[in-house]
């Protein structure tokens, strides 16, 4: 499962938007809005991208969450 909530305060963090994030993961602004809204569908190259991107220190954190109830 991943966690939409931590990614984002990651981007705020770090001070970069949707916009920069997608540019950054050569993908269109509106597919990073789906995949951050279908359970994060992103490819393992768009997560090593965003791991340095965004200096995320854990990502199994992020992007391995255990999933909610």
């Amino acid at each position: 499962m991943f966690n939409q909530n931590k990614l984002r305060a990651q981007m705020v963090l770090k001070g970069m938007s949707a916009k920069d994030l997608s540019k950054a993961l050569s993908i269109n602004e509106s597919t990073f809005y789906r995949k951050l809204q279908n359970d994060g569908c992103f490819t393992r190259q768009e997560i090593n991208t965003m791991i340095q991107v965004l200096e995320i220190e854990d990502p199994a954190d992020i992007f391995f969450a255990p999933e909610l109830a």
